[in-house]
C-alpha cells in the first residue's frame, strides 16, 4: 500500500512529505538520557514518540537504522551556559560511586524501564564516553575551517563568526544579533565565562580542573568534550554527514540542537538533518516535568503506586502518552491515568470478544474503511490520537455484533482482528494484556514470591528483590513496600 507520510518539521515550521535521502534506507537519531537519575514520567515520552515512528517506519517497509545515544559525560549542571559540574559526576561525588558505576547503574534502570514500556531497542546504541576520538576529530576540522578558538586549553565554538556565514537559530528562530544586543557589555564571572569571546559561544572541549574526575588527552588539554559536540559526532559517524531524522524532546531544541547544526556545518559545511522531530513536554499544573524542578514522577513510581492514588502498568503509561499528538502538552495527574486505564482495558476488552462474534452474509458496517483511516492519521504527522479514536469505532461495532445490534462477514471478522494487531499492537506498540480468569486465585502464589522477596532483602541481594519485583510488574502485578510490610495488587 502506496501512502504519503508527513512530518512537521521544525527547522520549515511546516509539515513536509517525507523522501528519505537513500531510500529504503532511512537514519534516524534520537537524544538519548543523560544517565545520573531514575528515568520519569517525562523521559518516556520521546522515547515512545519516536519508538511509534521507527515501528512505523518499518511497518512502511523502509530499512531503518535508529541510533539512539547514551550521555554518560559532558553534560554540565548549567547546560544552557556550558557551566558547572559534569551531572553524573556529581551524582558520582553525592552517592560515593565511581562515575562510571552511576552511568551504568542508571543505564541499566531506563533499559529495565524501556523493556516494560515495550520500546523496541534502537540499531545502535553508543556511549559519549566511547567515542571521545571521533569528537576530537570533529572539534579539529570545526578549528581548521576558522569557527572554533582555544583558550588555556579549552575550545570554543566562535558563534558570531559562525553566522557571518551562516544562520545559528535557523531552529530555535533566535536571532543572534538580539542575543547579542541583550548581553550588552555585561561582564561574565561564571567558571569559564571569562575565556569566551562571545557570552553566545559555547565549549567544544573543556579543560579539566583538578578536581575534575572524568578527563582524556587531547591535542589542547586533559579535559573532556562538550554536550553538544558528542550528538554531531555520532550521528556522522553512524549516520553519515547529512541523514533523515533527528528527534528528541522539544526542551533540546536550544542550545542543544541548535548547536548541533552549527557545529555540523562548521566541521562538514553542509546541513546535517533534513527532518527536525520535537515531541512536546509532560507537564505538571502547567509546567515541565523535570529534575531540575523537582516535580517529576519517576517511572518506578508509577508502576508501583508509590506516592501515588494507585500503581499504573507500563501499557496504562504508554497508552496515556499516545492519546495525545506528540506535538501537544500533555498534563501529568492520577485523573488522566486512571482514564487511559480504563480506556485500555476497553479496547482489549472489545478485541477479546472478537473470536466469540457470529458471522452472516453481510456487514452493516464499513469495517475496511477504517484501515485507511488509521494510515490517513499516521500519516499525518503521526496523529496516534485518530488512530486510537478510530480503534474505538472498530470497538463499537464489535460490541454491536456481539449484542446482536449489527451483523458482520467472516472476511470483515478477519480485518477487524487485523485492525488491532497492526495499528494497536504492532504500530502503536501495545502490549496484550489480557485480564485474569474469573475465579482465578494466585494469593497463595504471590505470598510465596513475596516472602522469597524478603528474605533476598535481608540478605542484602537487592539485585534479586528488584528483579521479582520488576518480573511481577510484568504480568501486572504491583508490590508496594510500606511501614506496616508488603501489599500487591493487580494493576
Amino acid at each position: 500500500m502506496n501512502q504519503e507520510l508527513f512530518f512537521y518539521n521544525s527547522l520549515s515550521r511546516k509539515k513536509e512529505k517525507f523522501i528519505p535521502l537513500n531510500p529504503p534506507f532511512v537514519g534516524m537519531y534520537v537524544c538519548g538520557p543523560t544517565v545520573y537519575g531514575e528515568p520519569h514520567l517525562g523521559h518516556a515520552r520521546p522515547y515512545i514518540t519516536f519508538d511509534v515512528v521507527f515501528r512505523y517506519l518499518t511497518h512502511l517497509g523502509y530499512k531503518v537504522r535508529y541510533v539512539r545515544n547514551i550521555t554518560d559525560v559532558g553534560h554540565l549542571t548549567d547546560e544552557v551556559e556550558g557551566t558547572g559540574e559534569d551531572r553524573i559526576q556529581r551524582k558520582a561525588r553525592l552517592e560515593k560511586l565511581e562515575p562510571m558505576e552511576v552511568a551504568q547503574m542508571y543505564a541499566n534502570s531506563f533499559q529495565e524501564k524501556y523493556d516494560q514500556l515495550n520500546i523496541l531497542h534502537p540499531s545502535i546504541e553508543p556511549r559519549a564516553s566511547g567515542h571521545i576520538y571521533e569528537q576530537i576529530a570533529m572539534i579539529e576540522k570545526i578549528i581548521a575551517n576558522g569557527f572554533a578558538y582555544v583558550v588555556n586549553g579549552s575550545v570554543y565554538f566562535d558563534v558570531i563568526k559562525y553566522s557571518k556565514s551562516n544562520s545559528y537559530g535557523e531552529l530555535s528562530g533566535r536571532v543572534i544579533e538580539e542575543l547579542i544586543a541583550g548581553a550588552g557589555n555585561e561582564r561574565r564571572v561564571l567558571e569559564g565565562q571569562e575565556e569566551k569571546r562571545n557570552k553566545e559561544d559555547f565549549a567544544l572541549w573543556k579543560k579539566a580542573s583538578p578536581e575534575h574526575i572524568m578527563h582524556w588527552p587531547s591535542p589542547w588539554s586533559e579535559g573532556f568534550p562538550g554536550w553538544h559536540i558528542e550528538c554531531s559526532a555520532m550521528s556522522t559517524k553512524y549516520l553519515g554527514e547529512t541523514f533523515d531524522i533527528h528527534g528528541g524532546g522539544m526542551d533540546l531544541l536550544f542550545p542543544h540542537h541548535e548547536s548541533e547544526i552549527a557545529q555540523s556545518k562548521g566541521a562538514c559545511g553542509k546541513p546535517p538533518v533534513r527532518y527536525w522531530i520535537h515531541n512536546n513536554m509532560v507537564t505538571v499544573n502547567g509546567q515541565k516535568m523535570g529534575k531540575s524542578l523537582d516535580n517529576f514522577i519517576t517511572l518506578e513510581q508509577l508502576f508501583t503506586g508509590t506516592l501515588l492514588k494507585q500503581a499504573y502498568s507500563p501499557m496504562t503509561v504508554r497508552f496515556y502518552i499516545l492519546q495525545a499528538h506528540y506535538r501537544s502538552t500533555l498534563d501529568f495527574s492520577n485523573e488522566a491515568l486512571q482514564a487511559a486505564e480504563k480506556a485500555y482495558k476497553r479496547l482489549t476488552e472489545s478485541y477479546d470478544l472478537i473470536g466469540k462474534l457470529k458471522t452472516s452474509a453481510s456487514s452493516t458496517s464499513d469495517i475496511k474503511v477504517l484501515r485507511q483511516k488509521c494510515y490517513d492519521a499516521l500519516n499525518d504527522d503521526l496523529n496516534t490520537a485518530i488512530v486510537i479514536s478510530h480503534l474505538f469505532e472498530a470497538g463499537r461495532i464489535i460490541n454491536s455484533v456481539y449484542a446482536g445490534t449489527e451483523t458482520i462477514t467472516a472476511d470483515d471478522l478477519k480485518e477487524l482482528k487485523n485492525l488491532f494487531d497492526v495499528f494497536l499492537f504492532e504500530i502503536l506498540g501495545m502490549r496484550y494484556e489480557k485480564s485474569a480468569a474469573s475465579g482465578e486465585d494466585v494469593s497463595q502464589l504471590m505470598e510465596l514470591l513475596l516472602s522469597l522477596r524478603a528474605e533476598a532483602k535481608a540478605k542484602k541481594d537487592f539485585a534479586l528483590s528488584d528483579k521479582i519485583r520488576a518480573e511481577l510488574l510484568k504480568l501486572n502485578y504491583a508490590i508496594k513496600d510500606e511501614k506496616d510490610g508488603t501489599s500487591w495488587g493487580r494493576n
